[in-house]
């Protein structure tokens, strides 16, 4: 499929939408086409699978809870074969699904009900970041004394060279971004992106205990990355000198 550009200047994407509530995916579809993307409704999840494999969409809106084979057995199979962007739609109850659905390879979710206007700004950022359009990346990151470059993956603390693997770097990069703001383990594992042995859940907490002893941080009293009971991390480094 070749994408063309509509009358306001966008360009016209293809959507998959795998949804078998009939009534949200038809409301889903009209927002999205008014806004010049090409929808497909599907209610299944086989059908959808099949639908995407054979027609390459630009993206995928994929149910968790769907009639056959379950969105995240839809997941799987089509991050196996494709590298299509998937943004997951879940109901609020299901979370442990939303965080399997990520460890599979989905790039996004929304969460039921869900403003229309915002999935299609997430759609349109997920397939302008699959490709390679999301806008420079490599912008250096200095946080107090903390120095990070993404385009050579180096980090220092106070001028020292940090020894980081290339998921602690990221981990470390979001947390950087994010100075003084809590970030739980779903958003960690989210905006990290490692792969799925990395970004599993709990594995986020080894993560972060292993950031902190390169850091020099103390584990049982940390006074750069924080754990906020209940809540997630925090890295509290003073910007400036």
């Amino acid at each position: 499929m070749s994408a063309g550009v509509d009358g306001g200047g966008e360009e016209t994407l293809r959507v998959v939408l795998v949804e078998d509530d009939e009534r949200l995916a038809r409301l889903t579809a009209k927002y999205l086409e008014s806004h010049g993307v090409l929808v497909t409704w599907v209610a299944d999840g086989k059908s959808g699978l099949n639908e995407v494999l054979q027609h390459r969409p630009d993206a995928v809106l994929l149910d968790l809870q769907l009639p056959g084979m379950d969105g995240i057995s839809v997941c799987r199979e089509l991050r196996a074969r494709t590298d299509v962007p998937i943004i997951i739609i879940t109901a609020r109850d299901e979370e442990a699904d939303r965080v399997l659905g990520l460890e599979l390879g989905a790039d996004d979710y929304v969460v039921k009900p869900f403003s229309a206007r915002e999935l299609l700004a997430r759609v349109r950022a997920q397939v302008r970041r699959a490709r390679g359009q999301a806008g420079p990346t490599t912008r250096p990151v200095e946080v107090g004394k903390l120095s990070l470059d993404p385009a050579a993956l180096r980090a220092t603390l106070s001028g020292q060279e940090l020894v980081l693997t290339a998921y602690e770097f990221k981990l470390l990069r979001v947390l950087a971004e994010n100075a003084g703001r809590v970030l739980g383990r779903e958003q960690l594992l989210y905006l990290a992106k490692g792969n799925a042995e990395e970004s599993f859940d709990r594995s986020i907490d080894v993560q972060i205990s292993r950031l902190r002893g390169k850091l020099g941080d103390d584990s049982k009293h940390p006074r750069m990355l924080k754990t906020v009971r209940g809540l997630g991390y925090m890295l509290v480094l003073e910007r400036g000198t």
